[in-house]
Parts: C-alpha cells; sequence; structure tokens
C-alpha cells in the first residue's frame, strides 16, 4: 500500500475513534431528549394509572411525546392517598389547559412551560410563592390552602375572571385584571389590598384579614361584598348601587350609609362596636339585617 494511503487511512481511522468516543460520552453525560425526568414516583404512578405514561414502569421517566399529548391532567388526591412531593416533570406537558394538583406536599412548581393553561388548581399544597408570569390564558385559578407569601405575573392574566387566595399568609395584593370577577382571599394577613384596576369585579371575599381601610370606589359592579373580620374604620359604598349582600361585621365601623344600595338584601354588621346608626334610604327595605344590640337602621344619623 502506498504509503500515503496509509497515513490517510491511519489518519481517518483516529478521527472515527475520537467521534466513538466523543459520541459515547456524551451518551454517558446527556440525558435522552426522548424522555422527561419523572423523579417523584407517585407522580409517575398517577401518570400510568391514567393510560399517560405509556411504558407502564415506575422508572423516573416519561416520554415527553407521552406528555405532549396531555392537555388536561388531573393529579388531584383524598384522604389518605400517597402524596406528590416534587413536581419535577410538569414542564414537559407544554399543551396543558387544565392543571389540577390539589392534596399534595410539594413545595415549588415551575409552569414557565405551560403556557397555554387557562386552567389551574394547586390547593393544599405547601407552596410559599409562585410565579405565573408565563401563563397569560389563565381564567380559573384556586390556590386556596397554601403557604403562600407572595404571588407574582398575575397581572399577565388578560382573561382571569375567578381567583381564590384564601388561608395563606398573604400581607398585600395589587390586581391589575379587568377581567377578574370573582376574586377570595379570606383568612390571609391583608394589610393592604389594591382592587382600583379590577374593575369588573362582582364577588369580593376578603374575610379574616388586617384591613384597616379598602377603596371600592371603582368596583362599580359588585353585588356580594364580604369584610368581616378585619379593622375597617370606614367604607364609602356610594359608588357600588348593585350592591346586594354587604357583610363587615367585626370590623370599627364607626358610620355607614347605605343609602345608595337600593338592591341590598341582605346586610350583616353586627359587632362594630362603635356603630349604632346606619343610614337608609327613604323607603328602603333590606329583607336581611343582622345588627347588634343598639344598632338600627334609619333615614337620618344625626
Amino acid at each position: 500500500m502506498h504509503q500515503k494511503t496509509i497515513h490517510t487511512w491511519l489518519l481517518s481511522l483516529a478521527l472515527l475513534s475520537i467521534n466513538m468516543a466523543c459520541t459515547k460520552e456524551q451518551d454517558l453525560t446527556e440525558p435522552d431528549q426522548a424522555y422527561l425526568e419523572i423523579p417523584d414516583n407517585r407522580f409517575e404512578e398517577l401518570l400510568i394509572a391514567q393510560g399517560i405514561d405509556t411504558d407502564q414502569t415506575i422508572d423516573q421517566q416519561i416520554a415527553r411525546a407521552d406528555a405532549a399529548a396531555v392537555t388536561r391532567l388531573d393529579l388531584s388526591v383524598a384522604g389518605n392517598e400517597e402524596m406528590i412531593s416534587d413536581l419535577t416533570g410538569i414542564e414537559g406537558f407544554v399543551n396543558l389547559t387544565f392543571l389540577a394538583a390539589a392534596g399534595h406536599e410539594f413545595t415549588e412548581v415551575d409552569l414557565s412551560a405551560n403556557t397555554d393553561l387557562d386552567t389551574l388548581i394547586l390547593a393544599n399544597n405547601l407552596l410559599s410563592d409562585i410565579d405565573l408570569s408565563s401563563n397569560p390564558r389563565l381564567v380559573y385559578v384556586d390556590l386556596i390552602a397554601n403557604e403562600l407569601l407572595s404571588v407574582t405575573g398575575l397581572s399577565n392574566a388578560r382573561f382571569l375572571q375567578w381567583l381564590n387566595l384564601s388561608w395563606n399568609y398573604l400581607e398585600e395584593l395589587t390586581l391589575d385584571n379587568p377581567s377578574l370577577e370573582v376574586l377570595s382571599a379570606t383568612h390571609n394577613q391583608l394589610g393592604v389590598v389594591d382592587l382600583t384596576k379590577a374593575t369588573n369585579l362582582k364577588n369580593l371575599l376578603l374575610r379574616i384579614n388586617e384591613l384597616s381601610e379598602i377603596d371600592l370606589r371603582a368596583n362599580t359592579r359588585l353585588e356580594t361584598l364580604i369584610l368581616s373580620g378585619n379593622q375597617i374604620e370606614g367604607a364609602d359604598l356610594s359608588q357600588n348601587n348593585q350592591l346586594t349582600h354587604f357583610y363587615m361585621s367585626g370590623n370599627l365601623l364607626a358610620e355607614l350609609d347605605v343609602s345608595s344600595n337600593q338592591n341590598l338584601i341582605d346586610l350583616r354588621v353586627h359587632n362594630n362596636p362603635n356603630l349604632s346608626c346606619i343610614q337608609i334610604a327613604e323607603g328602603q327595605e333590606i329583607p336581611t339585617v343582622s345588627l347588634s344590640e343598639g344598632q338600627q337602621l334609619r333615614v337620618d344619623c344625626i
């Protein structure tokens, strides 16, 4: 064999060996991109039970194609069932519109890849914060009974209609969501709430918080308003003429005027020790009224 030919053959063989070694090393160090890591066995068990993980084997992974085929995923549990502590892998479910994972014990969740979500139910977990900035299509969000100190990114949810943040540890809440119709944030530690841009609110529940004041003049569509168990000293309801249910017991009201609220059918303002007179309009009738002893409805409060 010609010496130049031999040299070329040896060089090609050497390059082939190097390439094979690099490929082998890459196979050992890089995950198979056809699969998605699912480190939590309970998570994978539920995927298998629902026929989503098609290999039907607990092996801490699922085919990405299996995950991408799912648009609705319900992982919620009840009773004494084993719980998910790690939701790693949810990022591979890129076509989800509905996600429910209530009653587990995970402390964090990454929803940045689940950009099509419109319904999110993560009630009764251990979340201390959540970022929803990558989920602009959200309509329904239930985060009740977590350990939330903050919720970020809600301003991007331009279609949001229903939001439950009750039983958490939130101290401040500002919502820039004109589409929002129902907000429940009872049993938090809210001292500041700004709803001036949530102009379509119909039902607002903020019972058991630490509010000393609240501005509802921009929320002209309010029908149900529950503010019991705060420290509010005054409430301007002059712009809320669609109000039907108003509960403000257990506050620090000294005066209250509901004469502009001709649609009221249920008024509860007992346990406001400084409130003796509630002003109503001439001829105004409120079918259900809950007052403390010494309180009365009057056309004129002097």
